[in-house]
């Protein structure tokens, strides 16, 4: 029986991709490193180290530069987040949440942002999660399964009892690795893995998508 469901963060239920962007570009700017939107889209679901090795493009760093680097640009996200209201809320997610939180069924974050926790705060949903992953719970990130079972583990739940729901393919990877249900918010290309893809959460309804899983998650 689907006792949780888990939800990542950007992408899911708000989309701070642009301020992610607009603070990789200006740190790549200031280092003389070509950055695109399309480099960008490489950055989703992943860690704030994964994303600079993907920003640097074979370069190499010292540790200490490369630690200066990722606190100089998380700075920048941070002022950036200073805007975030809960009118920031991508369409359907209040309505969903509270729909699931109605429906009796637990709810949990599995993001790697280490931001996570302000960004909940200032949507002003925080309330509503029992548990909340971020990028401080665990070593290994996306696609690893690691912070999903560490989420169902504050949640005291086993892998099968837990539906993910994700808009990177990493993260369908990692909550099909943990043995959990998984449903891809995006495009067949990106999240084509996950037992049920959505557009969003638009229209979305508890029952309606429990009933479109199947038995088990494997």
């Amino acid at each position: 029986m689907i006792s949780a469901f888990v939800f990542d963060l950007d992408g899911v239920i708000t989309d701070t991709a642009e301020y992610h962007y607009r603070s990789w570009k200006r740190l790549a700017e200031e280092e003389g490193i070509p950055f695109t939107r399309e480099d960008n889209e490489q950055l989703r679901g992943v860690s704030r180290r994964e994303s600079l090795l993907l920003l640097l493009k074979g370069r190499v760093l010292a540790e200490s530069q490369m630690q200066e680097w990722m606190e100089r640009k998380n700075n920048y996200y941070r002022q950036y987040l200073k805007e975030i209201t809960s009118a920031d809320l991508l369409p359907g997610v209040q309505a969903f949440l509270t729909e699931t939180r109605a429906y009796g069924l637990k709810i949990g974050l599995a993001s790697a942002s280490k931001n996570a926790k302000d960004v909940l705060n200032g949507l002003g949903i925080m309330a509503l999660f029992d548990a909340v992953g971020d990028g401080y719970s665990v070593s290994n990130t996306k696609p690893a399964p690691d912070l999903f079972v560490w989420v169902a583990g504050r949640l005291d739940l086993p892998p099968d009892r837990v539906v993910i729901f994700e808009d990177a393919e990493a993260g369908i990877a990692g909550a099909l690795a943990a043995g959990m249900y998984a449903i891809g918010l995006g495009p067949a290309e990106r999240v084509g893995k996950a037992h049920v893809i959505l557009p969003d959460l638009r229209d979305a309804h508890v029952q309606a998508l429990l009933d479109r899983l199947p038995a088990t998650p494997r």
